[in-house]
C-alpha cells in the first residue's frame, strides 16, 4: 500500500493561513486597546514570519486530523456495506484475482504460484495456491478485494508455539506425473516417520504420481533391517498392489512376518525373488564380510545404488521428487504439498485436507511434537 504522506504543498494557503500585514498590525492595535495594553509593535518580515510560525503549523494539523477522521469514517462505510452485500464475485473469479496478484504483485517472476482449489468459507472464499512445493492456504473477501495469506483458527487447542516455522520455498522441476522416491532405512524411526507421512499423499494422488520407497544404500540396523529391505523392495517390485497394505502394516509394529500373512503375499513368489536380489547384489555376503562395510560400520545395501549416487543421498530419510532432492516437513499437509508443487498442471487431490501434524518417528501411530527433523546418517 502506497503511504499517504503529508505535504505542506498540499495544505497550506497563504491567504487562509497568513493575514495579509495591514491586517495584522490592525488586529493587534485592537486587541490591544481593547485590553488595556499598549499598541503591539510591528515587527521585521522575518519576525513576521516567526511569530505566525505556531499558529500555522497548529492549523495544518488540525486539518489533517479532520481528513483524517473523514478517512475513517468512509472506510468504517465502505467495510459495512461490503460486509453485508449479498453480492460479489464468483469464486472462480475471486481465485484468478488472487493468484494474478500474487503472481504479478508478490512474486514478481522470482517463482510462480498455481491454483490448487477454491472453496466458499463462511463469509470468505479459501483459495489453496501452490508455491514451489509450499502450500498456500489463504482468504479472499468475497468481493475479491482483500487477500488474507494465512488464517489462525481461534478455536483450536493446539499450542501455536510450538508449531515449526514453514521451509523456505523451495522450486523444483514440473511434469506431468511427477516421479516421487523416498529414501529410507527399514529400521530408521525417522525414516519409518516419513513414511507414514507419505502413504496419505500416495493414497490421494494414486496413479497421477510415480511413487517408490528405495532404499539408502547402507543399512544402519543390523541384519533384520537387510532382510526387510529385500522384502521390501521384492514386494514393490512384483506385488505392487499390496505393497501399501503391507507398508501401513509393518509401520505399526515392525513385525515383518506378522504382516505378510495379514496382507496376503504370496510367500513363494516372495522367496524366489529376494533370492534372485541376493545374488545380483551380494547381499547376504556383504553382511557376513565386513571389510565391504561402510566406514567399517554398515554393510552395504545396493538394490538402489545407482540412485544413491545420482541424487546424492546421503541418509534416511531423504525425498526426491522430479529428480531432485525436496525439503519438507514430515507431515502429510506438507508431503502433498511438495509433491503438488512438481505438477505442471495441479491435480484435483492436491486440495485434499490432509493432516499438517508430524508423524511419530519409529514404528507404532501417533504424532510427533514440533522440531522432530532428524535422520539416520552415518
Amino acid at each position: 500500500m502506497e503511504e499517504f504522506k503529508k505535504n505542506d504543498d498540499d495544505f497550506e494557503d497563504d491567504d487562509f493561513l497568513e493575514p495579509k500585514h495591514q491586517e495584522h498590525q490592525s488586529h493587534h492595535s485592537e486587541q490591544g486597546a481593547a485590553q488595556g495594553h499598549k499598541p503591539a509593535v510591528h515587527h521585521g518580515p522575518a519576525a513576521h514570519h516567526e511569530h505566525h510560525q505556531k499558529p500555522k503549523s497548529k492549523i495544518t494539523y488540525n486539518l489533517w486530523q479532520v481528513v483524517s477522521g473523514v478517512l475513517a469514517v468512509v472506510l468504517i462505510v465502505v467495510m459495512y456495506i461490503g460486509f453485508f452485500n449479498n453480492g460479489g464475485v464468483s469464486k472462480e473469479d475471486a481465485a484468478d484475482k488472487t493468484l494474478n496478484f500474487v503472481n504479478t504483485k508478490l512474486l514478481q517472476g522470482q517463482s510462480t504460484a498455481t491454483l490448487v482449489s477454491v472453496e466458499e468459507e463462511g463469509e470468505l472464499y479459501n483459495v489453496k495456491l501452490s508455491v514451489n512445493g509450499q502450500l498456500v492456504d489463504g482468504y479472499v473477501t468475497k468481493d475479491g478485494e482483500l487477500f488474507f495469506p494465512q488464517a489462525i483458527d481461534m478455536s483450536a487447542t493446539a499450542d501455536l508455539a510450538a508449531d515449526e516455522p514453514a521451509p523456505p520455498a523451495q522450486e523444483l522441476p514440473k511434469t506431468a506425473k511427477p516421479k516421487v522416491e523416498l529414501f529410507v532405512m527399514s529400521h530408521c524411526p525417522y525414516g519409518t516417520q516419513a513414511e507414514k507421512a507419505m502413504i496419505p499423499v500416495v493414497q490421494e494422488l494414486g496413479d497421477k504420481i510415480d511413487f517408490s520407497i528405495k532404499f539408502v544404500n547402507y543399512a544402519m540396523h543390523g541384519e533384520k533391517e537387510v532382510l526387510e529391505q529385500m522384502n521390501q523392495a521384492c514386494i514393490e517390485k512384483e506385488q505392487n498392489a499390496k505393497f501399501l497394505d503391507y507398508l501401513n502394516c509393518f509401520l505399526k509394529e515392525g513385525d515383518g512376518e506378522t504382516c505378510l500373512t495379514e496382507t496376503k503375499i504370496d510367500k513363494t513368489k516372495l522367496s524366489a525373488c529376494t533370492l534372485k536380489l541376493d545374488t545380483e547384489f551380494n547381499i547376504r555376503k556383504s553382511l557376513e564380510d565386513e571389510t565391504t562395510w561402510s566406514g567399517g560400520r554398515f554393510p552395504p545395501f545396493l538394490v538402489h545404488d545407482k540412485e544413491n549416487e545420482e541424487y546424492g543421498v546421503q541418509g534416511s530419510p531423504t525425498l526426491v521428487i522430479n529428480g531432485q532432492q525436496a525439503s519438507a516437513s514430515r507431515s502429510p499437509a506438507a508431503f502433498l504439498a511438495a509433491v503438488c508443487g512438481a505438477f505442471s498442471e495441479v491435480p484435483e487431490g492436491c486440495g485434499a485436507e490432509l493432516s499438517a501434524a508430524q508423524a511419530s518417528p519409529g514404528f507404532g501411530t501417533g504424532t510427533a511434537s514440533a522440531g522432530a527433523g532428524s535422520g539416520c546418517v552415518q
